[in-house]
């Protein structure tokens, strides 16, 4: 019995019924069959296109540690506690979308509205800030306006196809 995997082919290659009962290659006969495609359609048609979730996610990642990068944390205190705190809220709501895109389609639009307080703030919140401190702002702000954008247009479509 210790020649047996656990899906019931032993060493020498000969075909044995495996923990569910099913035997060979084709899954149709398993008893979870008719609920792994009704998952696997759900996933794949899961109410929005995931392809922008990735780079969202990256884009909060780099504007929370965008301070530490560009070496402004001496000059604008208040600006690297901004940054950081709307750098990881553009990543939470990025993996927010990735774990349950059904749930957060409506939530799209508040990437673009993080953006463009990413744009405004950066004269709000800072303290007469250089060159370099505005350039990455409006540029992070701006790709998230972009790439929030691009997240509401495809749950709009994908709300039209079902």
């Amino acid at each position: 019995m210790s020649n047996i995997s656990h899906t019931g082919r032993d060493v020498s290659g000969h075909t044995e019924r495996d923990v569910s009962g099913h035997t060979g290659r084709d899954i149709s006969g398993h008893p979870d069959a008719e609920e792994m495609r009704a998952r696997h359609d759900r996933v794949v048609s899961g109410g929005r296109n995931t392809s922008t979730d990735a780079p969202v996610f990256l884009l909060g990642l780099y504007c929370a540690v965008s301070p530490w990068v560009l070496h402004f944390t001496a000059s604008q205190p208040s600006l690297v506690t901004h940054n950081l705190v709307i750098g990881i809220a553009i990543a939470v709501l990025a993996l927010c979308f990735t774990a349950m895109p059904q749930r957060m389609t409506g939530m799209s639009m508040a990437i673009c509205a993080l953006g463009a307080w990413l744009i405004v703030s950066t004269w709000i919140v800072g303290e007469s800030p250089d060159m370099g401190v505005i350039l990455n702002n409006v540029i992070v702000g701006g790709l998230a306006i972009v790439l929030g954008a691009a997240c509401a247009g495809l749950a709009m479509k994908n709300k039209k196809k079902t």
